[in-house]
């Protein structure tokens, strides 16, 4: 998952999305560095979690421009644009299932702090962020969301459910919301399950102090590969940016990322 060097098929799907390149003006001037030498430095920072002053030089971009690219797009819509664009290209080749979700997060360090994070339950309370993720019967990330480490699971899975992206790629109206959402005990809530039914979704919520063996496992396990794969992606292992809005750009690049890799797992 973590190859530091971006397909060329990748940016053939991103460039549809971004904005046109800025032409040299008539007075000359520097010219202005391509999109696709920004985004190779933007998957390399994702894929390595290197900072952005260690860029190499020699990949033709300063970290800072990457990184203000980065925001940019993401203030654009780029990102979202692109997530949903691969969730229809998985559901055009039945490997997308959006009738199932399910729900899991997971907590990591958050250095300097900033926006979206809290003292870790964890982690001796040190910051940290919760990454709370909806994939599907396959595992294809469906939505991320980004809160303070000390949020309590029962507390994000509704938003994260209203999150549910609308997917074409199939005759008919796309699915409002999926019919059933598994969750582990973390989640565990009665009032939850009540929202979840009242919008017309089936609970499945491991209850706090029942025995192992429910059977809710055989469908959870794909959220935790796909957690494995998001932390597989080392900007995502450990949190450095403190601005929410940076956080959120690579919550969907990587979510973006992930849905190119089982797009192309056949391939592969």
């Amino acid at each position: 998952m973590a190859s530091a060097h971006m397909p060329d098929d990748f940016y053939e799907l991103v460039s549809h999305h971004l904005p046109p390149e800025r032409p040299v003006g008539p007075r000359g001037g520097r010219p202005r560095i391509g999109h696709r030498v920004v985004l190779r430095v933007i998957w390399f920072v994702l894929a390595t979690g290197c900072r952005w002053e260690d860029v190499p030089q020699e990949m033709g971009c300063s970290g800072r421009t990457a990184h203000r690219r980065l925001r940019a797009w993401e203030e654009l819509g780029v990102w979202d644009r692109l997530h949903a664009d691969l969730l229809r290209l998985l559901r055009q080749a039945d490997k997308l299932d959006p009738g199932l979700v399910i729900v899991d997060g997971v907590i990591v360090r958050a250095f300097g702090g900033g926006e979206g994070t809290g003292p870790s339950p964890v982690d001796r309370r040190k910051k940290g962020s919760k990454h709370t993720l909806l994939v599907d019967r396959h595992g294809v990330p469906l939505a991320i969301r980004t809160a303070g480490a000390n949020a309590s699971d029962h507390t994000q899975i509704i938003p994260i459910v209203l999150d549910f992206p609308k997917v074409g790629g199939k005759p008919g109206r796309p699915k409002e919301l999926p019919d059933e959402a598994y969750a582990d005990r973390g989640f565990d809530s009665d009032p939850t399950r009540g929202i979840l039914r009242w919008l017309g979704i089936q609970p499945h919520l491991g209850r706090r102090g029942s025995p192992h063996g429910s059977g809710l496992g055989k469908v959870r396990w794909v959220v935790e590969r796909t957690i494995s794969w998001l932390k597989g992606l080392r900007r995502l292992r450990v949190r450095y940016d403190r601005l929410g809005v940076i956080q959120e750009a690579w919550n969907t690049l990587a979510a973006s990322v992930i849905c190119f890799r089982l797009l192309h797992e056949d391939a592969a």
